[in-house]
């Protein structure tokens, strides 16, 4: 009894996580709809994260909150600042939310690096995740291979392109391969350069 009341208030907490690192994201998209962040809203969300402690260690909260923190140590927000929260937020979501290049889906579901740019092969390391309409992911590694590209099966922080499958990615943020997801914007928010595209667009430059 005692271990399914456990797996039971584990699983409610899990849930609660969930629900609030998409209402995080979805605030974070609202501030970035007038391409601006104020004072007020970086404060607004260093409350809300500290309100909401279940969020603080999972992504993104654990990367914005330090830094937020840091930010408004000395309780002003100044011009360059702003500049560096901006590229912040917009890297935690995956980019703006205009979608471009086919990227159809709503970027906080499948944050597509914006805007896409061509694919090179060459000496590029590729990372595949997801299910994918034009083969299986071992055909999707040959195409890469084939053009002189390097396939792998990890994150990393060399890594050049995560490549995201086109078949059932609504609701990327909880699934299995959602974890290599976030990782890569993990890097890219920490300074990275990983261009998240999707297979649509990956497809399109073989």
């Amino acid at each position: 009894m005692t271990t399914d009341l456990n797996l039971i208030t584990a699983f409610r907490n899990e849930a609660v996580s969930d629900r609030q690192i998409d209402e995080l994201i979805g605030i974070i998209k609202g501030v970035l709809a007038d391409g601006m962040v104020s004072q007020g809203e970086v404060e607004f969300l260093i409350s809300w994260m500290e309100a909401n402690r279940r969020a603080a260690n999972l992504w993104p909260a654990k990367v914005l909150y330090p830094r937020l923190l840091s930010v408004m140590a000395d309780g002003k927000l100044d011009l360059q600042e702003e500049s560096e929260i901006l590229e912040l937020l917009t890297k935690t979501v995956g980019g703006n939310t205009a979608p471009q290049y086919g990227n159809g889906s709503d970027s906080t579901r499948l944050p597509f690096t914006e805007p896409a740019q061509p694919i090179q092969f060459s000496g590029q390391l590729f990372c595949f995740t997801g299910k994918f309409n034009s083969g299986l992911r071992t055909w999707c590694e040959q195409q890469v291979t084939d053009r002189g590209g390097i396939a792998s099966g990890t994150i990393t922080k060399k890594l050049n392109y995560l490549v995201i499958g086109d078949i059932g990615n609504d609701n990327w943020l909880h699934s299995t391969h959602g974890r290599k997801i976030e990782k890569a914007i993990e890097y890219n928010a920490a300074g990275g350069n990983i261009f998240i595209v999707g297979e649509e667009h990956w497809h399109g430059h073989l």
